[in-house]
């Protein structure tokens, strides 16, 4: 089991205020990470811890294609992204760079910022520790899990190139 902090946001948050446009040409995921989440959360950027875990509502990555929200997301140390439902390409691309995502239609609304959920992202159980309520998580196919454990596509090409 892992575990984390909440960071808690309601629905369709935009790729747009995951990491503002006007960074898109930033080379480095080091400066991704001092504007992710800014334009809903000032304070994101300065307190977020590794293992943290962001919770939202439903269309989580809504708006324009950008690989730099999901990107962004890995880059500050989110561990987990659970969300009511996804945005298909959000979904697809948090995938292919790594970044676990589960979908719950309930836990968003049962649990408060700075929540401490325990996880295993192999079985999709995710436990409050505060609240001490259980859910159960739609977890991935065990081809898509290994992908996500290599850390992305990418690392997951690599590793089977080079067998």
């Amino acid at each position: 089991m892992s575990k984390g902090k909440v960071w808690k946001y309601g629905d369709n948050v935009d790729t747009d205020v995951i990491i503002p446009a006007r960074y898109l040409n930033t080379a480095t995921h080091e400066e991704l990470v001092k504007h992710c989440m800014e334009d809903i959360d000032k304070t994101f950027a300065q307190q977020v811890q590794k293992t943290d875990i962001i919770v939202a509502g439903v269309n989580f990555g809504c708006g324009s294609s950008r690989e730099h929200a999901p990107i962004a997301i890995k880059a500050s140390g989110i561990s987990l992204v659970i969300a009511k439902s996804f945005a298909r390409i959000f979904y697809r691309n948090a995938i292919n760079i790594g970044l676990p995502i589960l979908e719950n239609p309930y836990l968003s609304d049962e649990c408060s910022k700075n929540d401490i959920l325990e996880y295993d992202i192999s079985t999709g159980i995710v436990k409050n520790t505060t609240t001490g309520k259980e859910y159960k998580c739609n977890k991935f196919p065990k081809e898509i899990q290994n992908l996500i454990d290599a850390g992305g596509l990418i690392n997951y090409t690599k590793e089977k190139l080079s067998k």
